[in-house]
């Protein structure tokens, strides 16, 4: 659920009740460093890196980006490393130690189930990223926004901290391959503590591409989230030629709702997201041959969730009155995939504010990497300045109405940057259309309270 959003608190919470609880994997490595430079809140990162397996590395991680009693309002955080092809020791100890911290904090103190989901559209975080959960323990890896192919591998050489690699795409290269990986003695030295293989659920939204990955031990997954347009955050974009409705949201059709008997006969368990969240949504998977229910949205809005408090309640403020709208917008995110926006005063869903703030890049989670005329490799993202998009091969009209979803989705869990001319992030909001999870909900709901109501009446 966007950065943050779903983080260790709301994991842990969701595990304690029996449930799979599930942190995002987005980000973790800038949303570590600001918390350590707001002086470490609560003291939870220090103490989740009292048991790392190499000191050293935490308390160099510690070093670089821990401020004792917080920098102060509106301090611009110190940046970080930016993803890329490039082997970069620092980047990867930082990853390695934010996914580590998210996950160890989500599994303390109770016996439950923790996972963390990733996106394969961000290749370049991820075998830093898996191998920093593995180190805690996490229990599930899920993984959406691309086709996971190469994953099963790589769980299996980290489980055996083999030095291991994926492919990442890149613009222009379509002769050459390119990859990013770790060599996680290289990393940690000869202090290789062991550690257990994860199960591996493949997001997917089609029964066609569960096929495709089911049919190998080489691209099999544990199981499959089955997931539907109206979830939060990415979509697949429709099948075939993508048309518009009236509002201006990608129009799905027959061809895009997926086969659930065809995914049952692969023999693998699955879970349906996307306006599952009620106990009917669970009647009707369980119905349909489906394990159980992927929920987000009543989530992100309970108690335990990341997101800014006074964001949350203005959400749940707004529902109630019947006063939101969560668009499938097929331009705001630099993907090109389509993302739910939640339309909201004040935010970067706002027009006025869309058009006020300076356009970067800092961040950079979702550049592509692209072959530049002199085989060297650069980076470009349809989200960055106009005429530094154009420089880079690519034309304007790929810019028009992109959203900076990487500082939005930090400002909206609090961690938005303050630049030095004084400017400050706004946020961003993505929720699934199907708001209806509320019905039956206290108005202000905790974790705990979402399971029991989507559990009221199901069979043991």
């Amino acid at each position: 659920m966007g950065v943050g959003v779903s983080g260790w608190r709301l994991a842990r919470a969701v595990a304690q009740t029996g449930q799979l609880g599930v942190v995002s994997g987005t980000a973790l490595d800038v949303t570590l460093a600001r918390r350590l430079q707001l002086g470490d809140p609560g003291g939870h990162v220090h103490r989740a890196l009292a048991g790392f397996p190499v000191p050293e590395i935490a308390e160099r991680v510690v070093g670089r980006y821990f401020v004792p009693g917080g920098s102060g309002a509106g301090v611009p955080y110190r940046p970080i490393p930016r993803v890329g092809l490039r082997h970069n020791r620092l980047r990867d100890e930082l990853t390695v130690v934010a996914n580590y911290v998210e996950v160890m904090l989500a599994k303390e103190g109770h016996t439950g189930l923790v996972g963390i989901n990733y996106l394969e559209k961000i290749q370049m975080a991820t075998p830093a990223a898996v191998y920093g959960a593995m180190l805690a323990d996490v229990d599930y890896v899920l993984m959406g926004a691309g086709i996971p192919a190469e994953i099963p591998r790589l769980l299996d050489d980290l489980t055996a901290h083999r030095p291991t690699e994926i492919s990442v795409t890149v613009a222009g290269a379509e002769d050459t391959r390119h990859s990013v990986g770790l060599d996680p003695e290289r990393l940690l030295g000869r202090r290789l503590p062991t550690v257990r293989r994860p199960r591996l659920l493949a997001i997917v939204s089609s029964h066609v591409l569960a096929a495709y990955l089911a049919r190998s031990p080489q691209t099999r997954p544990d199981g499959f989230v089955l997931e539907s347009p109206v979830a939060g955050g990415h979509s697949a974009p429709p099948r075939g030629q993508m048309r518009l409705d009236a509002v201006g949201e990608p129009v799905y059709g027959p061809r895009d709702e997926a086969n659930t008997a065809k995914v049952a006969a692969l023999e693998l368990p699955f879970w349906l997201a996307g306006g599952y969240g009620t106990p009917d949504g669970l009647a009707r998977a369980r119905a349909a041959g489906a394990a159980g229910v992927q929920v987000g949205s009543a989530f992100a809005l309970c108690r335990e969730s990341g997101l800014d408090p006074q964001l949350r309640r203005l959400l749940l403020r707004r529902i109630a009155q019947g006063d939101l709208t969560v668009r499938n917008d097929p331009r705001a995110s630099p993907t090109g995939f389509p993302f739910k926006v939640a339309d909201l005063p004040g935010t970067l869903s706002d027009p006025d504010v869309y058009a006020a703030r300076p356009r970067l890049c800092d961040l950079g989670y979702l550049r592509v990497p692209y072959t530049r005329p002199d085989g060297a490799i650069g980076y470009r993202c349809p989200a960055e300045p106009i005429e530094t998009y154009i420089r880079k091969g690519r034309p304007e009209e790929e810019t028009a109405d992109r959203l900076c979803l990487c500082n939005g989705l930090l400002a909206a869990i609090g961690l938005a940057q303050h630049r030095a001319d004084g400017y400050a992030e706004p946020a961003l909001v993505t929720l699934g259309q199907d708001v209806g999870f509320l019905d039956g909900l206290p108005e202000d709901h905790s974790a705990e309270d979402v399971v029991n109501r989507i559990l009221l009446g199901a069979p043991a």
